[in-house]
């Protein structure tokens, strides 16, 4: 039986025709899904970092969106200011490497405040008296929608001398702004405008 679309040379010009435009659309189909594959595989990849462990072995991890973290590093920022800014013990060298640590994280608000406590003899009555302070913080509120962001602290000092313990409701605020990062700063932040809303005692009691 003979095929007849072949006995018309018109019929047979537009099958022709008609697979080559499915050939051309099934390869540039195919071409693009490839194009996308390895996108998606590169941007994949780009994802995973292998970390040498000691020259002995690869270890994977996992690379991260760095907007994702900043919350919790503005509030771990915060954190690490005030535990280093308001734990003190009764020895010079250790306040001082605590303050210029502290200071190191924030601006010259804190330095002024910090100046302020010196002249009135504040470190001076902790190293007499042989006091310890301990700093305990309850919350960090922060607003992250408008930059810079501002941030009220709320924290408990606990002021520990040889017979009594003094409770201190503690309130504080700032703002932070985004910062170059160094070993001294490694979260990126700086804080400004440090205020200390509230200090006053909450109870004490005998040891």
């Amino acid at each position: 039986m003979e095929f007849k679309p072949l006995k018309n040379i018109e019929s047979s010009f537009k099958l022709i025709r008609l697979f080559s435009i499915v050939f051309v659309c099934a390869c540039t189909c195919i071409t693009v899904y490839s194009v996308w594959s390895s996108y998606s595989f590169a941007e994949a990849q780009r994802q995973k970092i292998y970390v040498l462990d000691q020259g002995k072995s690869l270890m994977l991890a996992l690379s991260q969106d760095l907007a994702q973290n900043r919350p919790v590093e503005a509030k771990d920022h915060i954190r690490r200011f005030h535990e280093l800014f308001f734990t003190l013990s009764p020895d010079k060298n250790a306040i001082e490497y605590n303050i210029n640590q502290a200071l190191c994280l924030s601006d010259k608000s804190a330095y002024t405040i910090y100046k302020d406590l010196v002249e009135s003899g504040y470190f001076n009555r902790i190293i007499s008296g042989n006091v310890t302070q301990r700093i305990w913080v309850d919350s960090i509120s922060c607003n992250f929608i408008n930059y810079p962001y501002e941030a009220t602290v709320f924290a408990r000092q606990h002021i520990i001398r040889e017979t009594t313990v003094t409770e201190r409701n503690l309130i504080t605020s700032c703002r932070l702004r985004n910062t170059s990062r160094s070993d001294n700063n490694p979260h990126g932040f700086i804080l400004e405008n440090f205020n200390i809303k509230e200090n006053e005692d909450n109870s004490s009691w005998n040891r």
